[in-house]
């Protein structure tokens, strides 16, 4: 995917709970929290990802970890139970 089309889906995502892959194999299953033309910031679930509250405020903003659009391979809602 490249970075314009991700930046399109992410800014149409914003705030809402996506299942992002990336091109190292992860996944990344959260709500996005901001976007900007370079990163997307993701708030991990809790469920899937092990972070757990702490997380939040990451970098002292509350946005959770940033991910490259150019490293975004695929982006899609996250259904509210997800194996």
């Amino acid at each position: 995917m490249n970075p314009a089309d991700a930046y399109s889906l992410c800014c149409k995502y914003h705030g809402k709970r996506v299942r992002i892959s990336d091109s190292s194999g992860k996944v990344h299953v959260g709500e996005i929290t901001r976007v900007d033309r370079r990163q997307v910031w993701i708030l991990p679930d809790r469920r899937y990802s092990g972070y757990g509250l702490g997380f939040w405020g990451f970098g002292g903003e509350g946005f959770g970890y940033g991910i490259a659009l150019g490293t975004i391979l695929g982006i899609a809602l996250a259904p509210i139970i997800f194996f």
